[in-house]
């Protein structure tokens, strides 16, 4: 099978060696993703739902190049800095998912690559295959 590597330009991505998304066959795999525009730059300080929502947006765009779109999600990993707020997280995540429905995950860590940095969310996209 074809193996398909979609970079985001991400400054992390040529220092740890990985891509923003994987295509191998139908499946679509997104690596954890911040909310952290092209210029490197935070979106939403200190605003769980803000990177929230922001993120989600990243990885539809992703997706897209990859030939799938969120519909296509079956699995979401949230990975956040404080379960207190999954309120918040989980609010931005339900205007996404909530007809879609994927599996999903939140995970409190103690911390992500950078203090400001309130959540990380992973996703799995499988293309239905047409027989």
């Amino acid at each position: 099978m074809e193996r398909i590597n979609y970079s985001s330009g991400a400054k992390w991505e040529e220092i740890v060696g990985y891509s923003r998304a994987i295509k191998i066959g139908n499946v679509i795999e997104v690596t954890g993703t911040v909310a952290v525009d092209d210029n490197n730059e935070l979106v939403g300080e200190d605003n769980a739902y803000a990177q929230t929502k922001f993120i989600i947006i990243k990885i539809e765009k992703v997706l897209q190049r990859a030939g799938a779109g969120l519909k296509d999600v079956v699995r979401t990993r949230m990975f956040v800095t404080d379960i207190s707020r999954w309120e918040e997280y989980g609010k931005a995540h339900g205007e996404f998912f909530k007809d879609i429905r994927p599996c999903t995950s939140m995970i409190e860590v103690k911390g992500l690559i950078a203090p400001e940095y309130l959540i990380e969310i992973e996703a799995t996209a499988i293309l239905s295959v047409e027989k």
